[in-house]
């Protein structure tokens, strides 16, 4: 872990920028998404996945909560899916990734769908399973990113992915100085970044997240980060860049949290977010949660 040399401490910089409050694979057609005037997503998070498919947890069952989720994704037609990292259970064995395909298989007949890692992924294990998608550009090495655009907005798929089994997650300085250059030479189209860890100021959270928030701050085409982690819904903002956080679809925490995934209709000037709640705290299934670009 890289130390910090800031003035300012994490905990304080977190408190005065909000306003409240893995490695990418693409499975099925190619990146390059069009260019109508606006863009559909179905943003997705925390699967996990098992091999055993009675395998649960707090009453919910992975396997069943995505088997349910992907007809339910695919008839809303988005152009393109994304789940942002902890697509397996635990520890990201074989056969969790075995599931994770046949499930996806419906869906990426009609879509392209975007991985991210989490920290119970194993990229190894990943890899031997979704061996097809090795040729995804990598521009950084050790870390695998993707960069999708669709019409009037860009997303960033980054690589939050640290240790396996292990809570925290770290971009890296390879691949912050990677997006910062790319940040600077791309045009002004509306970006959002995505990844698997919290932004938040715990030993769990993304650990370079100062370094990230400094990083884009200044730079206005940057408009939103998407990312999972905690299986809670909600938005939040760092100085005027909307966080959002999505759902998890494999189970929840705490009652008071949607089971689920994310309709996000997108325009150069901001977004529509559909809430899909398919169980857990079900009170906000299809509540519309509209978001203006700074």
């Amino acid at each position: 872990m890289e130390v910090l040399a800031i003035s300012m401490d994490r905990r304080s910089f977190i408190k005065t920028g909000l306003g409240t409050v893995g490695s990418l694979f693409v499975f099925g057609p190619t990146e390059s998404l069009g260019s109508e005037a606006a863009a559909r997503f179905a943003l997705l998070a925390d699967t996990h996945i098992p091999a055993d498919v009675q395998n649960n947890y707090r009453g919910f069952y992975p396997y069943q909560n995505l088997q349910k989720v992907v007809p339910d994704v695919a008839s809303s037609s988005p152009d393109a899916a994304v789940i942002a990292g902890d697509l397996a259970r635990l520890t990201g064995e074989p056969g969790d990734y075995v599931n994770l395909k046949k499930l996806l298989e419906p869906l990426v007949e009609k879509t392209p769908v975007f991985m991210a890692l989490g920290n119970h992924d194993n990229r190894e294990n990943f890899l031997k399973t979704f061996e097809e998608t090795a040729g995804q550009k990598r521009p950084v090495s050790g870390k695998h990113v993707a960069v999708i655009n669709k019409g009037p907005v860009r997303f960033i798929l980054l690589d939050s992915l640290l240790y396996s089994n292990k809570v925290p997650g770290l971009l890296g300085k390879a691949q912050r100085q990677w997006l910062e250059n790319y940040l600077r030479e791309s045009d002004n189209t509306a970006t959002i970044l995505c990844f698997h860890h919290t932004l938040g100021d715990g030993d769990g959270d993304l650990l370079d997240v100062l370094r990230l928030y400094r990083m884009i701050e200044p730079m206005q085409k940057v408009k939103a980060i998407v990312y999972g982690h905690s299986h809670v819904y909600g938005f939040s903002q760092f100085e005027g860049i909307h966080l959002i956080n999505l759902p998890a679809v494999g189970y929840n925490f705490n009652d008071r949290d949607p089971v689920g995934w994310v309709e996000a209709n997108l325009t150069a000037n901001g977004g529509d977010f559909t809430l899909h709640a398919v169980a857990g705290n079900t009170d906000a299934n299809s509540a519309v949660t509209k978001l203006t670009w700074r």
